[in-house]
């Protein structure tokens, strides 16, 4: 027989449901991926067999172009962080932690701030966007007129993933643009200041030609995996003044004559990511997280 080609868009109770040819087939695993070590994810092309829909065998995994540990997913075009206006209130510290693994992954993030109708002066809020947005982040925000359509058009034919804290409003926005989904939505612990998981399984949903997986909300992300070089590379705001710096492979950390820390005191924008920066440098040299609300 053939094999199929196609790609894991659910990862459920041992079964994987493979997206072909417009139609959807529940397979299992062969057990020579468990002999080699591999896992099938959400996201993997694969090569499969199946006589119908419901008794499919996997056969071969493609190579991934990346992989997320937290949730488990691969091949990502497009990270959408979803980051509350206020319960729980907005932290650009949170919103680089999630960058950072984005961009290591090589994985184009999107912000969409949301519960903007919850707060009356969003001033700060936009200030501290803007910043992103100069450095070629797109921002979205919940009050914005025509915003899912807008934000479909950003995430046609990618597979993208939901992220951000427990209680940001992941399953509410993925409710909204996709309303017969009914994801079930956490009520926000005012003790703990963050909300209840509620998303139970990675899954893909084809929104309208947007491929979003539904994934857990986490808090805490470290970065114990990655290199010191590795995390600068990941703020590209330094990407415009660290070839000015005296020494090359600078870390803008202890280096004298460093063109990015000459930059500090004029640009607002730059100097609140370089602290954040440093925090995480700090992690990393020490591998223990650094918590910040």
């Amino acid at each position: 027989m053939i094999g199929i080609k196609g790609q894991i868009i659910k990862a459920l109770s041992g079964f994987y449901y493979v997206e072909a040819n417009q139609k959807v087939y529940q397979t299992r695993g062969r057990g020579n991926f468990r002999a080699s070590n591999q896992k099938p994810l959400v996201g993997d092309f694969v090569e499969f067999e199946s006589t119908n829909d419901k008794e499919g065998v996997l056969l071969k995994l493609f190579p991934r172009k990346n992989e997320l540990v937290r949730p488990p997913i691969c091949n990502v075009d497009k990270g959408i962080i979803v980051m509350s206006a206020i319960e729980p209130d907005f932290s650009s510290f949170l919103l680089d932690r999630f960058i950072v693994t984005l961009e290591q992954l090589m994985i184009q993030p999107v912000i969409y701030v949301s519960k903007c109708d919850l707060i009356e002066d969003r001033t700060s809020i936009h200030q501290m966007c803007q910043y992103y947005e100069q450095l070629g982040y797109t921002v979205f925000y919940s009050h914005q007129e025509n915003v899912l359509s807008t934000l479909k058009n950003v995430l046609q034919g990618k597979l993208s993933v939901l992220m951000g804290q427990s209680g940001a409003g992941k399953s509410t926005l993925l409710n909204e643009l996709l309303p017969e989904l009914d994801l079930k939505t956490g009520d926000i612990s005012t003790h703990l200041g963050r909300g209840r998981h509620t998303t139970r399984h990675v899954e893909v949903h084809d929104v309208e030609g947007c491929f979003i997986a539904d994934t857990p909300g986490f808090s805490a992300i470290d970065f114990f995996d990655m290199s010191l070089q590795e995390l600068e590379q990941c703020f590209v705001d330094f990407f415009t003044f660290k070839q000015d710096c005296q020494f090359r492979g600078c870390l803008h950390t202890h280096e004298p004559h460093c063109a990015v820390k000459k930059q500090l005191d004029t640009n607002v924008g730059l100097n609140q990511r370089y602290q954040h920066y440093v925090q995480f440098h700090d992690e990393i040299k020490n591998k223990k997280i650094i918590y910040k609300k």
